[in-house]
């Protein structure tokens, strides 16, 4: 990726480089001696001097973690750019490689994109789902675009909405629930709805329901672990197949259903594009619905 602008003051690069290119110390370092830094198509250093009409260019590079080995698994990419991936996760996959799980991960099956289309790129994740939890999960091509979705998302710039499968329906046709979500102690991965815990607030909207089943639409306001999944249970309509989050009645019509992994899938996700400011809006190709004979 290359990063432009040109001068209209006169200032060290380094300045520049700083306030009008927005590139943050860490990876100003590491491109210092990567013959990354251009004036008017010129290599040159932070020191260079600038003056007002000067073009600035930064080749931004980066390339993925070689502790992950790349998988060509096929994923279905929703939208891509120089900056951003976004693709359609399916149910049971981990975003993320952990410790005793290297292999099937979202994460090298990205890598495993990049390579295969010639990409030299990082793979860093924007937002994250649970591994059964399916839809759309945004990437950043480097370091310098996933710190500008950071600061997007801490302004709440970001709108994320899901689609769930319920056992039982909102009283209401729409509302907040409100219920702050805290870890369940002993190190669980867990968490519980509880009053010590961090403020968790969800919007929802009653899309249909029928034979006692519903599908709600959900924008999380915060993003607390298992927020989603937490705050239907409390309200009273429990997502279909959630394996941790459940009644007893729930459990039972999941499993005459034959769901076994919550029902529950990130359909839409917005915000403004990182680089350019304009509007942006990717879609999942998957979804959850009614079942026919529920």
């Amino acid at each position: 990726m290359i990063l432009r602008c040109t001068a209209n003051r006169t200032a060290k690069l380094l300045s520049f480089l700083r306030r009008e290119l927005e590139m943050s110390s860490g990876l100003i370092r590491r491109l210092k001696f990567q013959n990354c830094f251009f004036v008017n198509d010129e290599s040159a250093h932070t020191d260079r001097i600038v003056r007002p009409g000067d073009r600035i260019s930064v080749i931004v590079r980066e390339t993925p973690d070689a502790q992950f080995t790349p998988e060509h698994t096929p994923i279905e990419v929703l939208y891509e750019d120089e900056s951003l991936l976004a693709v359609d996760k399916p149910a049971g996959v981990i975003v993320h490689p952990t410790f005793r799980r290297t292999e099937g991960t979202l994460l090298t099956q990205v890598m495993g994109y990049y390579e295969r289309t010639g990409q030299s790129c990082a793979v860093h994740l924007v937002n994250r789902l649970d591994r059964d939890t399916m839809g759309v999960v945004l990437f950043a091509k480097n370091s310098h675009v996933h710190a500008k979705c950071y600061d997007l998302q801490l302004a709440g710039a970001f709108s994320k909405t899901y689609h769930a499968l319920c056992f039982g329906a909102p009283q209401r046709q729409s509302g907040e629930i409100d219920l702050p979500i805290a870890r369940v102690d002993g190190g669980s991965l867990l968490r519980k709805i509880d009053r010590g815990g961090k403020a968790a607030k969800t919007e929802y909207r009653l899309l249909e329901a029928a034979d006692g089943l519903s599908r709600v639409e959900l924008h999380p306001i915060t993003g607390r672990t298992h927020q989603l999944r937490l705050h239907c249970l409390a309200s009273g309509f429990p997502i279909l197949g959630d394996p941790q989050y459940f009644t007893a009645e729930s459990r039972a019509k999941s499993e005459r259903l034959g769901y076994f992994t919550q029902q529950l899938c990130a359909v839409e996700l917005s915000l403004p594009h990182p680089m350019t400011g304009e509007n942006l809006t990717i879609c999942a190709k998957q979804d959850v619905f009614l079942p026919k004979n529920g």
